[in-house]
């Protein structure tokens, strides 16, 4: 069930999906609806930071010097009030926490007008004087939100990393929710499909970081990372019978159908629409999203690839004729696309040019099993030869 965090869009994560939508023109009919939609916010908040920013990133974007002056001056008189309070609360008559607030306030302003650089700087500053674990934690999701509006991820990950120290001292309920979810989608981000598919999925139920998106995109990214890493029977019960997940598709079928559709025709074996499916989800949800876009092509290999293996598990061999027919594509595709997957062993089988026919030649489980056993073995009298050394030379050096 979702429940709404309570904290301000700062900075609004739409401005930056729109921003990514005109960079990569992977919008829908004109241009003009979304750079209209992005100067009357700029303009709300006399957001004159990013309007500069936007000019110097966008060849075609339109502006206008006379609105960046005019937004400046407002923001100049507000930085300026600001910071006057900020030097007030550091007189003697006023304590640390008032301090503290005062600076907050002004990387908050920072933060909502995009000012990148001196939003982080004033957050770092605030995060050095006396609190609790907690407004640390929530004055470094503030920063993550900061990096993730400009994608950059290796920033996002040193942040996340500082607020898991905190939260592994000690943070509440809500604040470990909210860190499941931050880093649920910085591993999606980074192509870490499996261990976000685990945060994203668990974070469905106690979702409240409408700050950082909404419920159902946070749904699009779990059924994304599921699809992509879960077997059959997690499949079937994290994300196909998933009570919240089939509560959000009832009310954004749109949204969500391309993603739920793939993800039935898979796990049904319904291979004859489920190329469809998985061009619509590319063409109507990955391309187009910040996040997933440039894993749009990995998407599409990886989920071919585990059909593939589905319908060959089920067969000692089968004619390309047949296989091509099940997914309703042409023989020569599908002998270009098992090519790509058969050498690096994605796939085990083997073509049958002549007569037309795939093999499978499943590996032997228990002689890897054996193996495995045997590697495992020799790591563990390594390791136990190395302990026996070191307690050997300690105890040498106390007789000596």
């Amino acid at each position: 069930m979702e429940i709404d965090s309570g904290l301000e869009k700062i900075p609004d994560y739409t401005l930056s999906e729109d921003q990514y939508l005109l960079q990569s023109g992977s919008y829908n009919g004109s241009s003009k609806e979304i750079i209209d939609r992005l100067i009357k916010e700029i303009k709300v908040n006399s957001m004159a930071p990013y309007y500069r920013h936007l000019k110097e990133t966008l060849a075609d974007f339109p502006y206008d010097e006379a609105l960046y002056k005019e937004m400046e001056a407002v923001n100049e008189k507000e930085i300026s009030g600001l910071t006057q309070k900020i030097k007030e609360a550091e007189g003697e008559d006023e304590t640390e926490l008032d301090a503290l607030a005062c600076n907050l306030e002004l990387a908050q302003y920072y933060a909502k007008i995009v000012d990148r650089t001196k939003a982080v700087e004033t957050y770092e500053k605030a995060l050095e004087l006396p609190q609790s674990s907690g407004s640390k934690i929530d004055i470094l999701l503030a920063v993550v939100r900061i990096e993730f509006f400009f994608n950059d991820y290796a920033s996002v990950g040193k942040y996340l990393d500082q607020v898991k120290t905190h939260i592994d001292k000690g943070g509440d309920w809500e604040r470990r929710n909210r860190y499941k979810t931050y880093n649920g989608i910085y591993l999606m981000a980074t192509r870490k499909f499996a261990e976000a598919s685990k945060l994203l999925i668990d974070s469905l139920a106690t979702f409240t970081s409408t700050e950082l998106c909404s419920y159902e995109q946070v749904a699009q990214y779990a059924i994304v990372c599921g699809v992509l890493s879960l077997d059959r029977v997690d499949l079937k019960e994290k994300i196909i019978d998933s009570p919240e997940l089939l509560s959000i598709y009832s009310n954004a079928q749109d949204l969500l159908d391309p993603i739920v559709s793939v993800t039935n025709s898979l796990y049904t074996c319904q291979y004859g629409c489920f190329f469809q499916y998985l061009l619509e989800t590319h063409d109507r949800l990955l391309v187009g999203n910040k996040y997933l876009h440039q894993h749009a092509q990995y998407f599409l290999r990886e989920l071919r690839c585990k059909a593939y293996g589905q319908l060959l598990e089920s067969y000692k061999s089968l004619s390309t004729k047949s296989m091509a027919q099940s997914f309703n594509i042409s023989e020569d595709f599908l002998d270009q696309d098992l090519c790509r997957f058969i050498p690096t062993k994605k796939l085990n089988c083997t073509i049958d040019k002549v007569n037309g026919i795939i093999e499978t030649n499943r590996p032997d489980n228990k002689n890897n099993q054996y193996h495995l056993l045997i590697k495992q073995g020799d790591q563990l009298l390594t390791k136990l030869q190395k302990y026996g050394a070191a307690v050997k030379l300690s105890g040498a050096e106390k007789v000596a």
